[in-house]
């Protein structure tokens, strides 16, 4: 072989390396599956290619698929019954055991793309990793430019936990219809299933009850408030309550198809025997004092915390435990609320329920000694229990927040815990199914930077500290551990992109805990892949947060001396600081220890670079500031 014939022939051998290797970097998958193979080749999608489904009921994914890609691509691609189309959608005449009823494999070569499962769910969830093998540009709503092709590879994958869900809380903030199905369909993307919708609290109450109309007529409408919640004035006698809204049975009906289009089940949240100032607003005679002035909360401080987990309420916002006409109002909830959605569970709060007006009401005295009850708190589990034998008659399982433990439940009852996973291995341990949601990595209300940057709230969670999450402890039967979820909480959050923005990636984390082998998971590769998934959101119009580039700041006292500590969240990153009033960037101090902090009324300024370039927000802390962070 001639010399300029061997340099031609290593030339295209190393393109074609590269070229295959790059393929192989774009699979950047969020939840990593099980088993993933890149191979050689791409598939090219043309216009001329063909979306088949072997089975009828595999019609609806393949639809799906075709609208998916059609939108983008402008292909004008068509789904149609057959067994020999480029993109074959197959349901196992065999199940396959490994796959249970969500599981798939998905072969792309050069020639065909075909994925098999064992029901259809399998097959949509196979389609949403397919989709993220496309270029991001498959994101957008709107006809785009790109190369669309997708790396050959094999896939086998089924998920970790069969609950894998988001709360979102309409209560604080009403959400319209079509925010909801936006929020639903981003969660399906990552493969959630369950969809936990608190519509009911102290704030609003957002489901319509034709049976009794002054829920929505007076609960689901609150007067208008600037300002941060806690920090709000309190309604004024004859101030117009204008703000709010609730949902309709017809609402309802289609989120709930749009839901189950997309395999997601919708958990209602009616949030008793506490947290009902909205019900107690249409209703006063459901709760102890009956005070018939009782108004939806705007945000206003109605309740006094005392740092170790007590508090006082100085509005009463709890149904009556002894009240008869209570159980008849809640039976009549619980049938339409039944009625309306599928789900085996109906989550009935049962949190942070004060005691104090039960205390002093005659009839819960008289309802405790009748019941030989000895303490008032134990009020909640004769309540709970009451509430899950209405729901046991309506064919539907009690699911509550950790706080149903105290006084009592039934074996049947399903404990979401909150406060922590001590009550979810509690209720583990005496037999109750649970599902893991703890504050400390699943509460998406939380900061996810610096205080000083995001807006201030109580305390912080990083998306690295939601990945590194574990729901199913050490000592803890996995049998009882149905999953997790995380949680939005809506009191800072009014719009729908402020609650993708709280979301994601954070939720991105949990798709993955809850989706893929706990042996896989690695901080430095979803890193990776999660920065992938910032550029496919920018395509699709989704809101996140970049809070994970902003450095991290502590400080620590050595022998009188205060040490300046800065790390990064993400991987490769430098960080330059000044303590000597100047703008930091790369040609400033590159920090890679601890740094001593001279005396005086110094100002800290912090930023984080990569690859010569900044990247995040810029943190600025002072002396006193600085002190605070050890």
């Amino acid at each position: 072989m001639k010399p300029m014939k061997k340099l031609l022939v290593l030339f295209l051998f190393i393109l074609a390396a590269y070229l295959t290797n790059s393929q192989s970097m774009n699979i950047q998958l969020i939840p990593q599956p099980v088993e993933i193979h890149p191979m050689k080749g791409v598939f090219v999608l043309s216009k001329t290619a063909a979306i088949g489904y072997a089975q009828p009921e595999s019609q609806r994914v393949a639809d799906m698929l075709a609208q998916k890609l059609n939108a983008p691509t402008g292909l004008g691609l068509k789904a149609a019954q057959s067994t020999a189309a480029a993109i074959q959608l197959q349901l196992n005449a065999s199940p396959d055991p490994r796959l249970g009823s969500e599981g798939y494999t998905l072969e792309v070569t050069s020639k065909r793309i075909l994925l098999t499962a064992n029901q259809q769910a399998g097959l949509f969830y196979g389609m949403q990793t397919l989709l993220q093998l496309f270029p991001k540009e498959i994101e957008s709503p709107t006809p785009a430019t790109a190369a669309w092709q997708v790396p050959a590879v094999q896939i086998t994958d089924y998920p970790r936990f069969p609950w894998r869900g988001t709360m979102l809380d309409v209560s604080r903030h009403f959400f319209s219809k079509q925010d909801v199905m936006a929020y639903i369909e981003q969660l399906a993307r990552y493969k959630m299933n369950t969809f936990h919708w608190h519509l009911t609290d102290d704030n609003g109450w957002r489901v319509e009850i034709k049976s009794l109309p002054k829920l929505t007529e007076v609960g689901a409408w609150r007067v208008e408030r600037a300002g941060r919640f806690g920090e709000r004035d309190a309604p004024k006698p004859g101030e117009p309550a204008t703000y709010g809204g609730f949902y309709t049975h017809d609402d309802i009906r289609e989120i709930v198809r749009y839901a189950q289009e997309r395999f997601i089940s919708i958990v209602p949240e009616i949030d008793v025997p506490g947290h009902s100032m909205a019900a107690i607003a249409a209703y006063p005679e459901l709760s102890c004092r009956k005070d018939p002035n009782t108004r939806v909360d705007p945000g206003s401080k109605f309740s006094e915390w005392y740092g170790n987990g007590t508090f006082k309420m100085l509005v009463e916002n709890a149904l009556n435990p002894s009240d008869e006409k209570v159980y008849e109002f809640l039976d009549k909830v619980f049938t339409e609320v039944a009625a309306l959605f599928p789900s085996p569970y109906i989550h009935v709060g049962g949190d942070e329920c004060y005691k104090g007006f039960w205390a002093e009401d005659p009839g819960c005295q008289a309802l405790m000694k009748k019941m030989g009850i000895r303490h008032v708190e134990d009020l909640q589990g004769y309540f709970m229990n009451r509430v899950e034998k209405i729901l046991s008659a309506k064919g539907k399982k009690l699911l509550g927040w950790d706080e149903i433990l105290e006084g009592g439940i039934s074996p049947g009852a399903t404990v979401m815990s909150w406060r922590g996973i001590k009550g979810g291995i509690e209720a583990a341990h005496l037999g109750h199914e649970v599902v893991m949601s703890p504050t400390t990595h699943a509460y998406l209300d939380y900061n996810q930077g610096d205080q000083t940057v995001d807006p201030p709230i109580y305390a912080g969670l990083r998306v690295s500290k939601s990945y590194s999450f574990e729901p199913a402890p050490d000592g803890v039967d996995p049998k009882f551990i149905l999953g997790g979820q995380g949680n939005l909480w809506t009191e800072q959050v009014a719009t729908l992109k402020h609650a993708e923005y709280m979301t994601y990636p954070r939720a991105w984390a949990l798709a993955e805990v809850y989706w893929s082998p706990k042996e896989t998971k690695n901080w430095e590769g979803f890193a990776s892949r999660m920065e992938t998934h910032f550029d496919r959101s920018d395509v699709a119009g989704v809101n996140y947060s970049r809070a994970c580039y902003d450095p991290i700041v502590k400080t620590r006292t050595q022998e009188g001396k205060w040490l300046l500590e800065l790390s990064a969240e993400m991987p490769g990153l430098d960080i330059y600081y000044t303590i000597d009033g100047a703008m930091p960037n790369r040609y400033s101090p590159k920090y890679a220890q601890p740094v001593e902090l001279p005396k005086g009324p110094i100002t800290l300024r912090v930023i984080a670079y990569r690859n010569g370039k900044p990247i995040g927000n810029m943190i600025t802390l002072k002396r006193d500031e600085l002190e605070k962070r050890r």
